[in-house]
């Protein structure tokens, strides 16, 4: 069982490497850069990543690009924002060594956010198929919250994949403004009509639902950070669509 990890970049330089370092276990790195303008492509050369360039095509079309490019079948598709947790490592390690009994493996996906590891707000444990032959699994999702798709048997790893979301407000919001304009495009696309109950009733319900019935309020100021922008999420992706209409 041989494979390549596979990361899409643009202007990754603050967490490029740390998400190679944690990728030991891989037989090959794989980056797929669209374009950086800052040190990624050194950094990830210098580390030992095989770098390929390729025009930004969407979230998953990048994804299957790098999957299709990989010089193994087993495929470990990470952001450039995550990495693997040391114990997470070591199961991969000891699937190698006894062989998959799966065509895909989920990982728990543990976020920090503001410097606080969020255990609560409907976060975690937030499972992803993240390992997979790419025979039996793609990458879809035309706008944002792209998935793997499987058509096999899956499997199930028990430690966390480890993702370094926002270290500031004022870089969430930023994060938010792009991906609430590719919601907003996917609801266009689909031709559903956003109604204006809608922009008053469902961001009240996404605040509550994150911060009560997900137990956010365990997460301190972090978790109320959280169930707010959750919120403005869903206000922002309605008012945006609605615009676009």
């Amino acid at each position: 069982m041989k494979i390549t990890a596979t990361i899409i970049t643009l202007n990754e330089e603050r967490n490029i490497a740390r998400s190679i370092e944690s990728l030991r276990c891989c037989d090959e790195i794989l980056v797929v850069d669209s374009g950086s303008i800052d040190r990624t492509v050194e950094l990830a050369a210098k580390l030992g990543a095989r770098v390929i360039e390729s025009p930004w095509h969407g979230y998953a079309t990048q994804k299957n690009y790098a999957a299709e490019h990989a010089c193994n079948d087993w495929i470990l598709s990470l952001d450039a924002d995550e990495a693997l947790s040391e114990s997470l490592e070591g199961e991969i390690w000891t699937l190698k060594k006894k062989g998959p009994a799966y065509d895909a493996y989920t990982m728990p996906r543990l976020a920090q956010y503001l410097g606080r590891w969020i255990l609560h707000c409907g976060w975690y444990p937030d499972r992803k198929v993240r390992l997979y032959h790419r025979a039996k699994a793609q990458w879809v999702g035309d706008f944002v919250h792209e998935s793997v798709e499987v058509n096999g048997r899956v499997g199930h790893l028990e430690s966390n994949l480890l993702h370094f979301t926002c270290d500031s407000l004022s870089e969430h919001l930023k994060t938010m403004d792009r991906y609430t304009t590719l919601a907003a495009e996917e609801l266009v696309s689909r031709q559903e009509k956003i109604h204006l109950r809608n922009m008053i009733l469902d961001p009240a319900w996404t605040f509550t639902k994150t911060y009560f019935f997900q137990r956010g309020f365990q997460d301190g100021l972090e978790g109320l950070t959280i169930a707010y922008m959750a919120a403005l999420y869903t206000f922002l992706k309605y008012a945006k669509a609605r615009n676009m209409s």
